[in-house]
């Protein structure tokens, strides 16, 4: 055992100045330990398991004479009990060095998710998750420990929008709720999900039903579409072109202004388009009437590579068709978008197909898992015909296969 020390007061301490380790009394075994650089600590020295050791406490700028006497009464009454104190201050440490590397972020977390799971997305989903992000969430909840963000967070996102932009809302909604079970899985927070929707949020904000009015996008009564079609083949320039070859194709806009050369087989009469650049992130092959070929034909030589090139970038921006429908004068009575539509009312009210075949050629899921494990098929033969069909309809010429010329290359 550490022997009896005299008792030092605070003015016997400070003048002490000798390196080395110096009894201070009031408990056995406390020292004032003076480095040769002139530092002073507390230390208290003790045997655990039979072999001396050395606590540290602290410096004498922490802890005054009386501070430290106390604290050395607790280590010897832990050593006395069987503890062994060093043990459990590293225990200590390793723990507050794990929870602190689980003290990260949401902005942390998502940066984690998205690295992990964005090859998952289309580039299109990509561009809106990441703006979401930036834009309505990160601002609001980045900076915030990621396992202490509960509902109150999360209505914080979403109230301000939930009335006037209902449809924004949910998507910002499921968008945390899988960064933050992410954040779960990773061992990052504990707990139930606050973002979760069913027995959670659904209790607080009102049902999208009862907020958000869908509104549909306009577009032609199906009678007008052959009106329309023969306006537009009059109409010149690269623009015009790349509306005239998505109406007759039914595709969406991105995917004809994304449009390759090398994505076209004209011995087949189809157009390969990529998954990335689908909506549905899955390959899409199109069938080709003549009149989509002969809208081919007619940009052919403008570039190598994309079809429907814009005069000063790569690809055409998302307005150029838009303004088409406006120097038109039909942009009130549709939208780009909207010629899908009328090309669904016409597949069901004047031509007779099975709603599967036209719903194929929108590039729309079709059944359940059960009926595509069995539906092989990509339909090819029906839809070459729907779509030679539909040709027909706005006003062109089929001859089963062979490009007939219009007129002039715009």
């Amino acid at each position: 055992m550490p022997r009896v020390a005299n008792t030092l007061t605070d003015l016997e301490v400070k003048v002490i100045t000798k390196p080395g380790h110096h009894p201070v009394g009031g408990v056995p075994g406390l020292l004032l330990q003076i480095r040769p650089s002139g530092t002073r600590y507390w230390v208290y020295r003790t045997h655990i398991a039979g072999k001396r050791c050395n606590i540290g406490i602290g410096s004498t700028s922490e802890y005054t004479l009386a501070e430290v006497r106390e604290e050395a009464r607790e280590l010897r009454r832990q050593v006395r009990d069987g503890r062994n104190p060093i043990e459990e201050r590293r225990q200590l440490r390793e723990t507050m060095k794990a929870d602190q590397s689980r003290r990260i972020t949401f902005k942390d977390a998502w940066q984690g998710f998205w690295a992990d799971k964005s090859v998952e997305f289309s580039e299109k989903t990509v561009h809106h998750w990441e703006s979401s992000m930036n834009r309505q969430i990160l601002p609001v909840i980045g900076s915030r420990i990621v396992s202490e963000i509960d509902r109150t967070d999360v209505e914080e996102v979403l109230r301000p929008l939930w009335k006037t932009k209902t449809v924004t809302a949910k998507k910002l909604r499921g968008r945390m709720e899988r960064v933050l079970s992410w954040s779960t899985v990773k061992g990052y927070r504990e707990g139930d999900n606050p973002a979760r929707w069913n027995d959670n949020l659904k209790e607080l904000l009102p049902s999208g039903l009862n907020v958000h009015k869908t509104i549909h996008l306009r577009a032609l009564q199906v009678n007008d579409a052959p009106e329309f079609m023969a306006e537009l083949r009059h109409r010149n320039g690269v623009a015009a072109r790349c509306l005239e070859f998505t109406i007759l194709t039914a595709l969406r806009s991105g995917e004809s202004r994304g449009a390759l050369w090398s994505e076209i087989d004209f011995k087949r009469g189809a157009w390969n388009v990529p998954g990335e650049r689908m909506k549905m992130n899955l390959p899409h092959i199109v069938p080709l009437s003549d009149g989509a070929l002969s809208v081919l034909q007619r940009v052919e030589g403008i570039s190598d590579n994309v079809i429907f090139p814009a005069p000063r970038s790569e690809f055409l921006s998302d307005m150029s068709m838009l303004a088409v429908l406006k120097r038109m004068k039909w942009i009130d009575r549709t939208t780009v978008h909207g010629f899908r539509a009328v090309f669904k009312s016409w597949a069901n009210e004047v031509v007779d197909v099975p709603d599967f075949v036209s719903e194929m050629a929108l590039a729309h899921s079709v059944g359940d898992s059960i009926q595509k494990a069995y539906r092989r098929s990509d339909l090819w033969a029906k839809r070459l015909r729907l779509m030679r069909e539909w040709s027909k309809f706005l006003g062109y010429s089929e001859a089963g296969g062979a490009v007939i010329k219009l007129e002039a290359r715009a």
